[in-house]
């Protein structure tokens, strides 16, 4: 196997069976096993190591799910689903484990179950730009930039080696963002964010607004006005990280979720029922199929009765 041949196989891992659902399970497995290579020179590990940090990662960065005890062995899945030619997942004996093996976690640490990435994919990856390369593919075809540095931050990865990767793996790149969406987005929210109004800029030029997808291009979200909103920094990345979201009538809404104490942090509370500034005459307002995409794989929560 071959840099590329692997980059290109990162690129297929097969996704959970959810219907059109967002599952981002495998790619956060594999990103926390990148961070564990760069930190001790291996990805061996056992299922016991990895469910508390891994579950973790896939609760803040995958859809919500209601049960309490589905979110602490959200790692099984991936665990005993990821591919065979990349993973080797074998018992307390050595006996491998089967990728039909039931996603139970009491089950894999009943069997004492370990894995590690291949020899010959760990061979490639013990080049940090092969890692950084791989990690780069996986954040790109699954999630959105602005969670980018959080992802990387909880899976042990270096964002600044990702960003290297990224000019020389230009290629690797699954879409590029139509050029004009960024200043087609902020004219036509009039250069202020819709939800709290911040307008704040240096000389001409706007600071700290950003266009913001409803859904994320990576998920095939287009670059236009109808799946784009103007957002200043922080709210971006809470509406990315599913802090905020929107119902159908444009209201803004708060994940249960979401804890603070602080004025400034009891400041996005106040943001709950509000409503969406609306574009100016004759922009197009936000498409429903893109918002009811971001309710069900983004926001953490039900979007009808979040509070």
């Amino acid at each position: 196997m071959t840099v590329d041949e692997l980059l290109r196989r990162l690129t297929t891992v097969r996704r959970a069976p959810t219907g059109n659902g967002r599952a981002p399970h495998k790619p956060l497995l594999l990103l926390w096993l990148l961070g564990r290579l760069s930190a001790t020179g291996s990805s061996a590990v056992t299922y016991d190591e990895a469910a508390e940090p891994v579950s973790r990662l896939i609760n803040d960065f995958g859809p919500a799910v209601a049960s309490p005890a589905r979110a602490r062995d959200r790692a099984a899945m991936p665990f005993v689903h990821l591919e065979r030619d990349l993973w080797d997942l074998r018992d307390l004996h050595g006996e491998p484990i089967g990728p039909g093996e039931h996603e139970s976690g009491a089950l894999l640490r009943r069997r004492r179950a370990h894995g590690r990435l291949r020899p010959e994919v760990e061979e490639i990856l013990a080049d940090p730009r092969s890692r950084a390369a791989s990690a780069r593919v996986l954040l790109d075809r699954h999630f959105t930039p602005a969670l980018e540095g959080a992802i990387c931050t909880a899976a042990g990865l270096d964002l600044t080696e990702l960003e290297l990767a990224a000019y020389e793996m230009a290629a690797a790149r699954r879409r590029t963002r139509r050029a004009g969406f960024t200043e087609e987005v902020l004219r036509a929210y009039a250069y202020a964010c819709a939800m709290c109004g911040f307008d704040g800029a240096l000389g001409r030029n706007p600071v700290g607004l950003e266009a913001a997808h409803v859904r994320w291009h990576s998920h095939e979200g287009p670059d236009e006005v109808s799946n784009g909103v103007a957002l200043c920094s922080l709210h971006h990345t809470l509406f990315d990280l599913g802090v905020l979201g929107l119902t159908s009538e444009l209201r803004i809404k708060v994940s249960e979720l979401y804890v603070a104490r602080s004025q400034a942090g009891l400041a996005v509370d106040n943001l709950h029922d509000r409503p969406l500034s609306t574009p100016r005459p004759g922009q197009p307002t936000l498409e429903a199929v893109h918002l009811r995409w971001h309710g069900l794989e983004v926001f953490k929560g039900d979007i009808g009765t979040a509070a």
